[in-house]
């Protein structure tokens, strides 16, 4: 069993592929219209061009907007990207604008920090920490 597609949920289509291209930095990998202006629209890492995907669900369903609610509420994310360096990334998504929730926090083997999307959604990056020789 493999993990090769994860979901977010977004409100805008075109608004979440700006965000996740042009502020994060993911490739746009589909985008397949679907009719009624829908599309399976989804990302990759430049990274990993053939690893696993990010789809960005339209959050139409009712279910979905007190789902996303309660955690935004809460300070929880709805998912997690790994980045090589936490600090760095945060000083590089801070001066493009993106606004963080949680700034870096030490906890123990790896670093963590939390954004708003501006999808509605809250996003963790985490790194782990270099081992000291």
């Amino acid at each position: 069993m493999r993990i090769r597609l994860t979901s977010v949920f977004v409100d805008d289509l075109q608004h979440a592929l700006e965000f996740y291209t042009d502020v994060l930095g993911f490739t746009e990998k589909h985008n397949i219209p679907l009719g009624g202006g829908a599309s399976w629209i989804t990302v990759v890492s430049p990274q990993e061009p053939d690893g696993a995907e990010l789809l960005l669900e339209p959050a139409g369903h009712p279910a979905v907007g007190p789902y996303r609610d309660a955690l935004v509420a809460d300070g929880i994310p709805l998912a997690q990207l790994t980045v090589d360096d936490v600090q760095q990334e945060v000083q590089r998504l801070t001066d493009r604008g993106v606004t963080f929730t949680q700034q870096p926090m030490d906890i123990g083997d790896h670093w963590v920090a939390v954004f708003d999307d501006t999808c509605g959604n809250l996003i963790q990056i985490v790194s782990a920490k270099q081992p000291q020789p």
